[in-house]
């Protein structure tokens, strides 16, 4: 009986997952390699082990520059640097000085093979291009310039609030985690704690004043193996992540079917930040992608305006760590954030740990936590909850915040108010109506207090309705006392009418206000595609755009557009001061510019790359009137979709204008031919004729001018027959390509037979040929092969001076052979490029004595390519060349196959 054995199924690699590594790789070639010396503190050796890696390149030939590098004072890191080439600091002003910095335009311009960066996480002096120096490193990796640089554990965005909780200290300068997790190689300098000491104290880290206060505050045993330990997880992350990529790029291993999905709640509390870097940390772990949201309730509408910039700054954090940021309306939280994550597929809610007090949670009538509210909407999502309270520094974060009261307190007065001039009116009222139906009045002041200045004014509305409806109108007047018992239930469903009307009233302005944000980017949007579609110029496309995005983003706008020499220029109708300069940086790096960005922030414009699918069509320009708009998320991507409006027309006009130039170019040129054809049939039989009158002719006439004249008749003739040969050449390819008879033929055929055609021709020349005994066999079309050497040989006789030498020379290239043919003419035309000289009907001087039509150079380059080889031209050194001339060089490139046997 056989033995059965389970083995785990051969697992194919994912299709999607090779395409998405071949673009990568592909992304990839074109841009530097990153390398980061990374430590878990200053003075493990990072800056030495740098340079002495730079020293052994610089020994092994490559090109080497120190674009900066600290060394402070240390004598051992100094002498590393020696032989090593450095780039001259660019001083640059502040505050009345002039500060040394890195020269970012220098080493661009230098283009060394390899470029030391040092402190990765350093920031810029203002007025720099970048506020960080991670991102001038982001421009020299896009520039194809490897970068060496150093890193601390301490300066990695999600580790910040982590590494403020363990030393005490808050750390500013700090580097996006993608930056660690996408460089190409991570080298860690790592010492024991206890030899760090030993270098602090000798001096060797830093000072020996300086060193001293260190040795107290900040270089602690507990830190320093705290932040190594740090260090060396955060290294076995990125490994851990490296081998992953191993697996999944050779199918090692199951797949998962699905990826792990994260949502992030957060309401402008403080401690989000901290929030926000833990779940960064966990998405990275789990692999898992992941979305940070904001509700936007209306009990939320008039909070201070430091909470609604908490968010909008926690928001901002998420981006640059990596995560889909999204904010939504909704009255319910709880049923929002359920909504969204049903919408999006979030396997886990997180939410902050609030802690709401040890009484308040043992109340009976307490409301319930919004944890608890989303598990009773929604039992099936898991829901995460984190602690923020990770870094000393929270608890300047959690102090209460100064409420803005000027628009608070002015709601609630206004409310007041109303009540009291509603009072006012009911008293005249109340000659003519009895108090039930005054009650209405009161009403409408509630629900118009609360549409007015939203809830909470409502409810304030509402409770001094009823106090002033009880003291001016309920007996006995001037008293808050009830005579009749009745009125208490009038009291009671007045109070109770009127907040509901209130609370409805709020949601329904709230409701009101989102849904017209929403249709006021949806209808901005939609009028722009409409009026971009039916834009057929350049200019529509520009007055449409400006128009358009003025008046949605509140702006002056301007656009950039690049002119046939890739020149930008400004557009007509553009407003507001326009630098040219940094519309070019946005539009070759394909990011935007300017002020809100991390590129030239002190400009006072914003500039926005139009990137089409096929390359950028421009730079949108903005004078923005309200900056702080564009951190909104929903209004930076109304910004985005519009430029892509603008984009996808500017290309769709440029492709619509080539295609019109082309359709009128090949009917022309279909129209050519065709008379082409016609005419040179109608010539073929009369220059026959006079060709072979002349040739008969000539055997029987007496030297002198007779026979002078019947010598230029044949030569006319001929040439007027190969230019008839060529123009009914040319029709047949245009018509039908070219069909190839290959034969097997030695070059010396090729070009003796070319010779013997042009004998009578090349008479005023002198040719010389150097055709080597020992080169393969070509499979070409003999006949074609033939007219490819004959017009190149006419080519030269016709540019040439009489008495000139003309060289026909053949060699192996590797695979190729390579047939070369050298005249001493007057070389490439000036205005021409030598693949123009290649176009039909392209002649070096358009108005000339000598016959042609610019055809043969066009019918030979087809051919030559036709047999999958290349024609090219290039002019002749001058001191190659003869007298009176620089000269050509046309250049047959062909393949040369296996060679046949000799019985073939």
């Amino acid at each position: 009986m056989p033995s059965s054995s389970s083995s785990s199924p051969v697992l194919r690699p994912d299709p999607d997952a090779l395409v998405a590594q071949l673009q990568a790789e592909q992304a990839q070639a074109a841009r530097g390699k990153l390398r980061i010396y990374f430590g878990s503190n200053a003075g493990v050796g990072k800056t030495y082990a740098m340079l002495a890696a730079a020293q052994r390149e610089r020994q092994s030939g490559r090109a080497v520059l120190v674009g900066l590098v600290e060394t402070h004072g240390r004598a051992e890191t100094e002498q590393q640097l020696h032989g090593l080439r450095q780039l001259p600091r660019k001083p640059l002003p502040y505050q009345g000085r002039r500060l040394p910095e890195f020269d970012l335009d220098g080493a661009l311009e230098q283009h060394p093979d390899v470029l030391l960066l040092d402190e990765l996480a350093h920031s810029n002096v203002p007025g720099a291009r970048h506020p960080k120096r991670w991102q001038d490193v982001e421009e020299l990796l896009a520039a194809g310039i490897n970068v060496w640089t150093t890193l601390n554990v301490q300066h990695l965005e999600s580790l910040n609030d982590v590494v403020s909780g363990i030393v005490g200290i808050q750390v500013h300068e700090t580097v996006p985690d993608h930056i660690f997790d996408d460089a190409d190689e991570v080298i860690v300098v790592d010492i024991p704690p206890e030899e760090l000491l030993k270098r602090l104290k000798a001096g060797k880290v830093y000072a020996l004043e300086q060193a001293e206060r260190a040795s107290h505050n900040f270089f602690r045993l507990g830190n320093l193996l705290a932040l190594r330990e740090l260090a060396l997880r955060r290294t076995a992350d990125r490994v851990d992540e490296d081998m992953r990529d191993y697996r999944r790029e050779r199918a090692i291993g199951d797949v998962w079917p699905a990826r792990e999905r994260l949502l992030v709640g957060v309401g402008g509390r403080a401690g989000d930040d901290a929030l926000v870097r833990q779940v960064a940390r966990l998405a990275r772990r789990l692999e898992a992608d992941w979305v940070v949201v904001y509700v936007d309730a209306p009990a939320r509408q008039h909070r201070p305006r430091a909470a609604q910039e908490r968010v909008l700054k926690t928001l901002a954090l998420a981006a640059r760590l990596g995560a889909e940021t999204a904010t939504i309306p909704g009255s319910d939280v709880a049923q929002a954030l359920v909504d969204f994550a049903r919408e999006r597929n979030a396997s886990h809610l997180v939410l902050a740990r609030v802690d709401r007090g040890r009484v308040s949670r043992w109340l009976p009538w307490r409301p319930a936590s919004l944890p608890e509210q989303i598990a009773q909407h929604n039992p099936n999502l898991d829901v995460l909850l984190l602690s923020t309270a990770h870094s000393k520094n929270e608890s300047a974060l959690s102090a209460p915040v100064a409420r803005e009261k000027g628009f608070s307190f002015i709601s609630y007065i206004g409310a007041t108010l109303a009540c009291l001039a509603a009072t006012g009116v009911a008293e005249l009222l109340l000659n003519v109506f009895d108090p039930a139906n005054v009650v209405m009045l009161f009403l409408l002041v509630v629900v118009l207090s609360a549409l007015r200045w939203g809830q909470g004014p409502g409810a304030w509305a509402a409770l001094v309705s009823v106090l002033l409806f009880d003291y001016f109108f309920v007996p006995p007047i001037d008293s808050f006392s009830v005579n009749d018992t009745q009125y208490i239930f009038t009291f009671c469903l007045m109070l109770g009418v009127a907040l509901v009307c209130g609370q409805l009233m709020a949601r329904l302005r709230h409701e009101a206000r989102v849904a017209a944000e929403r249709e006021r980017r949806a209808g901005a949007l939609a009028r722009l595609a409409r009026d971009l579609s039916g834009a057929l110029k350049q200019e529509q496309v520009v007055q449409i755009a400006l128009g358009t995005v003025s008046g949605v983003f509140d702006a002056q706008t301007g656009l950039l557009l690049p002119d046939a020499a890739e020149q930008l220029h400004v557009a007509q109708g553009s407003e507001g001061n326009i630098d040219i300069s940094i519309g070019r940086w946005s539009m070759e790096h394909g990011q935007s510019a300017g002020q809100g960005t991390d590129t030239l922030a002190a400009s006072p414009a914003l500039y926005v790359p139009l990137m089409a699918p096929v390359r950028a069509r421009g730079v949108l320009v903005l004078h923005l009137r309200a900056p702080e708009r564009l951190r909104v998320p929903e209004e930076r991507r109304l910004l985005d979709a519009c430029a892509s409006q603008i984009a996808l027309a500017l290309e769709r006009v440029h492709f619509v204008e080539v295609a019109q130039q082309t359709q009128i170019a090949m009917e022309g040129e279909r129209m050519r031919n065709t008379l082409l054809s016609a005419v040179s049939h109608d010539l073929r039989t009369p220059l026959t004729g006079i060709l072979g009158a002349a040739q008969t002719a000539l055997p029987h006439a007496a030297p002198g001018p007779v026979n002078d004249m019947l010598v230029q008749i044949r030569n006319q003739a001929q040439s007027m027959q190969q230019l008839v040969d060529n123009l009914l050449a040319m029709a047949r390819l245009q018509q039908g390509g070219v069909h190839l008879k290959r034969e097997w033929l030695p070059v010396e055929e090729l070009v003796g037979s070319a010779l013997r055609q042009m004998h009578e021709r090349l008479a005023g020349h002198t040719v010389r040929t150097a055709l080597p005994v020992d080169l393969p066999l070509l499979q070409v079309d003999g006949v074609l092969m033939e007219r490819v050497l004959v017009n190149l040989l006419d080519n030269a006789v016709k540019y040439t001076p009489q008495g000139t030498a003309i060289e026909i020379a053949a060699r192996m290239e590797g695979q190729d052979c390579l047939l070369v043919l050298q005249d001493a003419g007057p070389g490439l035309p000036q205005h021409l490029s030598a693949q123009a000289l290649f176009e039909p009907f392209t002649r070096g001087v358009s108005e000339s004595s000598v016959a042609g039509m610019g055809l043969g150079l066009t019918l030979a380059q087809r051919i030559v390519q036709a047999h999958g080889g290349s024609l090219q031209a290039q002019p002749l050194a001058a001191e190659t060349a003869g007298e009176g001339g620089t000269g050509t060089v046309f250049t047959i490139r062909l393949p040369v196959p296996e060679q046949p046997r000799l019985d073939e």
